[in-house]
């Protein structure tokens, strides 16, 4: 256990030296775009106060003779529909179709900690629903969300849109073959691999969406102020 509450303490700093620099970035940003902002600084935020229990030793039971880290879950219902959500924003995509992706992705996450907390063969038909669950997030993304983008952004922004998208779904796509390596699925993994992993994927996925957003944004504000210098010169 002490291996694990090391990993957990250097995510939770990952996390803390990632929000302090995201937050920073606010004042970076232009102003148009700094309340979209605002949900990076929150996906690793929302990730301090996770890793800070679970490095304490709270938020994990004992299901099926195997640890389960509730706060884990909690802190994953609670980002990974941000980053979602952040995505449907830039891309301007309509209200409902960012409602379908943002409950499908909390549904994910529902159904991978119903699967975790639940006696085999259940646990793989529900690991099996959040998959699919998952497959349909990915789908909107992907057609849906992408139409929007295409329709709505500038070529930069439909860049950013398409880094940030992949950046993600690839990333993602990791954590269910961790869950099915690991404990709570065939057990060829070892709690403190599968921990170590983990942490890893989450202080990329959260620090580095917000961080290639960032530095977006910026570029996105410096092309605005370039564009509107010859303006001011032909007014003047």
């Amino acid at each position: 256990m002490a291996t694990i509450t090391t990993w957990f303490t250097l995510g939770l700093l990952g996390e803390l030296l990632g929000t302090a620099v995201l937050a920073y970035g606010y004042t970076l940003v232009p102003e148009e775009m700094r309340k979209r902002y605002l949900l990076l600084i929150a996906i690793p935020g929302i990730a301090i106060v996770a890793y800070a229990l679970m490095a304490l030793g709270f938020g994990s039971i004992q299901s099926g003779g195997h640890t389960v880290y509730v706060i884990r879950y909690i802190d994953w219902l609670l980002t990974t529909p941000l980053n979602v959500w952040f995505l449907a924003l830039l891309a301007g995509a309509s209200r409902e179709d960012t409602v379908k992706l943002v409950v499908l992705q909390a549904l994910t996450i529902v159904f991978g900690f119903a699967g975790a907390v639940t006696p085999s063969p259940i646990s793989y038909a529900l690991f099996a629903v959040g998959a699919a669950l998952f497959g349909g997030v990915i789908y909107l993304l992907y057609r849906n969300i992408a139409a929007a983008a295409k329709s709505t952004l500038s070529d930069i922004e439909i860049s950013l849109y398409r880094t940030l998208r992949n950046f993600v779904v690839v990333l993602w796509m990791v954590y269910p073959v961790v869950w099915l390596l690991g404990a709570a699925g065939l057990g060829l993994m070892d709690v403190e691999t599968a921990t170590l992993v983990i942490v890893y994927l989450d202080v990329v996925t959260k620090v580095g969406f917000g961080v290639i957003a960032l530095l977006a944004m910026m570029d996105l504000g410096s092309v605005g102020e370039t564009a509107e210098e010859p303006t001011a010169v032909a007014g003047d």
